[in-house]
């Protein structure tokens, strides 16, 4: 497993995911995410997992834990590129609405707008 943090401005984050994420990946990844968001002015997070070909429910976890910490600063989560199986597993998880297929610059972009009104 292997991802990937860059930020655009200091209040967008683009989380970038390869690979196989399960439980023993989640850990490794997730200290360092939430110290992220912990730093500063993070507001949103997108989640890119184009490249993810395997997630078990930690990978849900993960997501969903980094959604409350975002709640408490009033962020926001995009789930961008899930294939057809994690879309599948994500609305029985209540998380279809926060789903988007795209590139990452038209998911900046989204998050922009919703951030600025």
């Amino acid at each position: 497993m292997n991802f990937e943090i860059n930020m655009h401005t200091n209040t967008i984050a683009v989380i970038r995911l390869y690979g196989e994420l399960d439980h023993h990946a989640t850990e490794k990844i997730r200290d360092q995410i939430s110290r992220t968001i912990l730093q500063g002015s993070l507001r949103t997070i997108i989640w890119n997992l184009e490249k993810l070909n395997f997630m078990d429910s930690s990978g849900i976890g993960l997501i969903l834990g980094r959604m409350r910490e975002l709640r408490a600063v009033n962020g926001q989560t995009i789930i961008l590129n899930p294939s057809n199986t994690m879309k599948k597993i994500f609305q029985f998880s209540g998380l279809s609405s926060f789903m988007m297929d795209g590139k990452e610059q038209d998911a900046i972009m989204h998050a922009r707008v919703i951030v600025n009104g």
